[in-house]
């Protein structure tokens, strides 16, 4: 027998210490607020740019479908 001990609790969350540093020091990010820190132009550049995806994700949806309702019979 081996005279290792257990790390940790046995539900893999790696104990207190590790919930602790995941908590504390690298968990994950936080993006509440982002938009309004920095200046207004890079705040403006940011809804631009989230403009322009959403923008490009209609357009792709919008081609698939497109593509789809060629590929069926009878039309």
């Amino acid at each position: 027998m081996s005279d290792d001990k257990q790390v940790g609790d046995s539900s893999g969350g790696g104990g207190r210490l590790m919930g602790w540093v995941f908590r504390n020091l690298a968990g994950p990010s936080q993006v509440q607020g982002a938009v309004q820190g920095g200046s207004r132009h890079a705040r403006e550049a940011w809804k631009q740019d989230l403009e322009r995806r959403k923008q490009w994700s209609r357009e792709q949806r919008e081609r698939k479908r497109a593509e789809r309702e060629a590929q069926r019979p009878g039309h």
